[in-house]
């Protein structure tokens, strides 16, 4: 199949826009509880009447300092509950959210400012305030238009939320409303810079239909998630990704409960006090749930229980899958008894990591492995895949609770359509391409094929409609010898093995492939523990056989997946660890291989040496 759609559940009013979908929220249900917010005092809860309250006035705030209809304004800080209380109050008054990453640099920072043209920004605390403060002073891109730097507190120096609600008290409703109901499906919501794994940022314009269209037609088309009674989410996504921000538009459409997690570190007590219904997450999050299950038994003397139960999670949800695609009779009953016993013994366990009540999760922005896909499926915590770009409003692909098939990202969204070159490439058209790219008419020319977006991606359609990702075009190597080679498949296997953090297959015009590997610390240290090997750093680890030996084994399971002349030859170790702060990975945790590649130079020569 080259082209698979799916039919529009639900439209939308030309004239509406995002803060339409606040105002019915409230009329509706004005009592909900909306968002859970973090406090030292536990989660506090937030209806929809004292959000829209509180987005009101802070939008009025933003009025009177002059905001105008169309005026783009950035936000730089974490995930918060403040994040979307500013993103809502900025759109609320007419403008245009800016997200940046809070692990921007400041070069970064200055570009999407001067890029962008906004000339207000709200930043997390003192210390962003103080970092932009300093770029802003020695910058020249931004020109003499001095630049409004608001922080996302309550209390201190001014500006801050509160100080910019109370300037807005002689704004009237009649203003504010005039400037809210400008916007209408075709403006522009949001610049969305890409995290970009080459080159410098684009700006992603994304309409308020985007946001509308995908929110209203994702929920009926995930019911099981979306429309089920108390259903809770929380967001530890940097809310600078769109696919974060997508999310948290579809919950308030949804009236579900969003709490905020700041981040990864904190996120697995979060869970436990706040008991999502479904959770949004990334494929290192579910390795590391799996990892840390497997150093837990193995730390407790149950190693081989735990084998033989994820064994049976990932045979029992692999005959699940053949049978649904038509290919086998489902699982057997000695498996079904095997199951059921673990179902008792061990997969609660795994279920009370992600808080005890998570029916559903669903992972996006990179691909999940197969193995931690079964496992998950068969430990009672099915794993939604979905696929999208920055440039399609996050999700235009999703596996559903009644239609899923594991190793593929999915059918299109509603309102979508998904087309595939004849070179392989996967293009999108429907409600969540976006408008273009920010003042870059070339680049925007340069990104569509007879009215659908140019993914980059390289994918295959089955018979009904699934789509299966097989790599980047980009990406895709060619050895010496002229074989073409899809490094990602190999990189996702060689990344369930607990001491892998990173992996990057290289061999673009060389004689064999070979891969760069980062050792996971915390892997390290629990490897060591249990093989009573002394605490290693990464770096002496790289010299010690077992360890190599260890990571060998793992370059073997990865050769199984592939020809002879695609099999990893070589690998070496890279010491240094590979993360968003050292400008290796993206913000949503995806690899970037040409900065790997890059900044390591001389390993990878030395693969190479005869």
């Amino acid at each position: 199949m080259r082209e698979a759609s799916t039919e529009l559940l639900v439209e939308a009013h030309p004239d509406t826009n995002v803060t339409d979908l606040l105002l019915e929220r409230c009329a509706k249900d004005p009592f909900g509880i909306l968002y859970a917010h973090k406090t030292a005092n536990g989660w506090l809860n937030v209806s929809a009447a004292r959000f829209l309250a509180d987005v009101t006035a802070l939008a009025k705030g933003l009025i009177a300092g002059g905001l105008n209809p169309g005026d783009p304004v950035a936000v730089l800080s974490r995930s918060s509950f403040e994040w979307t209380l500013v993103d809502f109050a900025i759109w609320m008054a007419g403008g245009v959210t800016v997200p940046i990453y809070e692990t921007s640099s400041p070069s970064q920072i200055e570009w999407i400012l001067a890029d962008s043209g906004a000339r207000r920004i709200f930043v997390e605390d003192t210390a962003k305030a103080d970092l932009v403060h300093a770029l802003v002073n020695r910058s020249t891109a931004l020109g003499d238009d001095p630049v409004v730097i608001m922080r996302m507190e309550h209390d201190g120096d001014a500006p801050n939320l509160t100080s910019v609600s109370a300037v807005g008290v002689g704004i009237m409703d009649a203003e504010l409303e005039r400037q809210r109901s400008a916007a209408n499906l075709s403006d522009i919501a949001s610049i969305v810079y890409t995290s970009g794994t080459t080159g410098k940022p684009k700006g992603c314009e994304i309409t308020h239909g985007n946001f509308v269209l995908v929110a209203r037609n994702v929920i009926p088309f995930l019911p099981e998630l979306l429309m089920q009674q108390g259903a809770r989410t929380l967001m530890f996504l940097p809310l600078a990704h769109v696919l974060a921000r997508a999310v948290q538009v579809v919950c308030l459409t949804a009236g579900i409960t969003l709490g905020h997690s700041s981040g990864a570190s904190g996120l697995m007590a979060d869970l436990s006090t706040f008991k999502p219904t479904f959770l949004l997450a990334v494929p290192r999050i579910f390795e590391k749930v799996y990892a840390g299950a497997g150093h837990k038994a193995a730390m407790s003397g149950k190693s081989a229980l735990f084998s033989a139960a994820s064994a049976t999670a990932v045979e029992y949800s692999t005959a699940v899958d053949l049978a649904v695609r038509g290919q086998g009779p489902g699982p057997g009953w000695i498996l079904g008894m095997k199951h059921a016993a673990f179902n008792k013994l061990l997969y609660p366990k795994v279920r009370e990591v992600f808080g005890g009540d998570v029916g559903y999760t669903v992972s996006g922005a990179s691909p999940l492995s197969l193995r931690d896909n079964h496992f998950f499926h068969g430990a009672g915590v099915p794993v939604l895949e979905g696929y999208g770009l920055t440039e399609t409003t996050a999700p235009c692909t999703v596996n559903t609770p009644s239609m899923t098939r594991i190793g593929t990202v999915g059918i299109p969204l509603p309102g979508t359509t998904i087309r595939v070159a004849q070179d392989g490439e996967v293009l999108v058209k429907g409600i969540g391409v976006f408008k273009g790219y920010h003042a870059n008419e070339e680049a925007t020319e340069a990104a569509f094929d007879d009215g659908f977006f140019r993914t980059g991606d390289l994918g295959e359609l089955d018979a009904d409609g699934f789509l299966t990702i097989t790599g980047r075009k980009k990406d895709l190597l060619v050895t010496a010898g002229g074989k073409n080679v899809a490094p990602a498949p190999l990189e996702e296997k060689l990344r369930e093995h607990p001491l892998v953090g990173q992996a990057v297959v290289v061999g673009d015009g060389r004689p064999f492939v070979a891969a760069l590997v980062s050792l996971d610390p915390e892997g390290l240290a629990d490897w060591c523990a249990e093989n009573k090997v002394a605490a290693l750093s990464p770096a002496e680890a790289a010299g010690d056989d077992r360890v190599k030996a260890a990571v060998q084994s793992a370059v073997d399971e990865a050769n199984k997946l592939v020809s002879a002349a695609e099999s990893i030859r070589k690998f070496a170790f890279i010491t240094a660890e590979l993360s968003v702060e050292s400008g290796h990975l993206t913000p949503s945790l995806k690899l970037k291989r040409a900065s790997v590649v890059n900044d390591f130079p001389a390993v990878v020569e030395k693969l190479y040496e005869k």
